[in-house]
């Protein structure tokens, strides 16, 4: 598993915007892995950011969001941030 961000992890923005990918990933009935797969991530990676242990970059939040076929912003919004 990777180590946690230790500046950032546990922050408020970051648990938030991980239940939001977290949901929009369940209400598609995708699993982890397969959001991994599609968005070139490792799924421990995913699952820690799901979690709010990682700052996922620009990157990863656009392969995930993609994937799952909403936009950043949609992702952003459902996150309230």
């Amino acid at each position: 598993m990777p180590a946690a961000s230790p500046r950032h992890a546990l922050d408020p923005t970051l648990i938030a915007l991980g239940a939001a990918i977290r949901a929009a990933r369940l209400k598609r009935g995708i699993s982890q892995e397969e959001l991994a797969h599609l968005s070139a991530i490792d799924r421990s990676y995913l699952s820690s950011i799901e979690r709010g242990f990682q700052n996922p970059g620009v990157v990863s939040i656009l392969r995930m969001t993609s994937a799952m076929k909403m936009t950043a912003a949609e992702l952003f919004e459902a996150a309230r941030l």
